[in-house]
């Protein structure tokens, strides 16, 4: 029962939240999509956090939509040991460059007061479900090795039946309690995008791709001189 309320509804009720939640803060505070940015009050310790959390995250990201997407292709990808190694390998050190780059950032916001100034509460417990989202993929790719692997046959099933409105949690139901934490929480961070400041990411400005050049004239002012009588 337990598992048919967090892999079949919770889920659900997450993107759900997620799309009324992103629908509404664009209708009624529209302007509030803004970054914030904080990179003028203090942009050495930015750097050092920004680098590795978003190139790290994004490659993260990337190597699990394409096993979701293509999971054939990525199948074959790790079916030799040399290869399932690389793979393992490179992933543990991309995803731990991307929490340490992620435990900078939130110290640099827990203590510079400038930039705690403009983070609101969501945009806390955001920060701290991903610093524990990311430590838990961390965690599973230390411990319970060769996930690139097992991936395939649990989670992307799993996902596929969600999907298609036919949940199947026997794909998960036998996972350790750790990757199944790392699964829920996925879609906790799903769940709480929309309200905080990282719904920017998804506004990007796609009608500048068709919108007409501007045309910038200089125009030069012109001071008239004085004439002396």
């Amino acid at each position: 029962m337990s598992d048919m309320i967090l892999f079949a509804a919770f889920p659900y009720v997450a993107v759900v939240l997620a799309i009324w939640g992103g629908v509404h803060r664009y209708r009624h505070d529209r302007f509030s999509y803004s970054t914030l940015s904080s990179q003028l009050l203090e942009n050495r310790t930015l750097f050092w956090g920004s680098v590795p959390w978003h190139y790290g995250i994004v490659i993260v990201l990337l190597a699990h939509l394409l096993g979701f997407l293509v999971p054939g292709m990525w199948a074959r990808m790790t079916g030799t040991p040399s290869a399932l190694y690389t793979i393992e390998i490179i992933g543990f050190a991309i995803g731990f460059a991307a929490l340490v780059g992620l435990c900078v950032l939130f110290v640099r916001r827990a203590t510079q007061e400038r930039v705690r100034a403009v983070t609101s509460t969501v945009d806390w417990v955001l920060l701290a479900v991903l610093l524990l989202q990311v430590a838990l993929g961390v965690y599973v790719s230390l411990v319970y090795r060769w996930g690139a692997d097992w991936y395939v046959d649990t989670a992307v099933p799993w996902l596929v039946s969600l999907v298609s409105l036919n949940p199947q949690t026997q794909y998960v139901s036998s996972l350790p309690w750790v990757v199944k934490l790392h699964m829920l929480n996925g879609f906790l961070v799903i769940a709480l995008f929309p309200f905080s400041r990282l719904v920017h990411l998804i506004m990007f400005p796609f009608w500048y791709l068709w919108r007409p050049y501007q045309l910038v004239i200089r125009n030069r002012a012109i001071v008239p001189t004085s004439t002396t009588h």
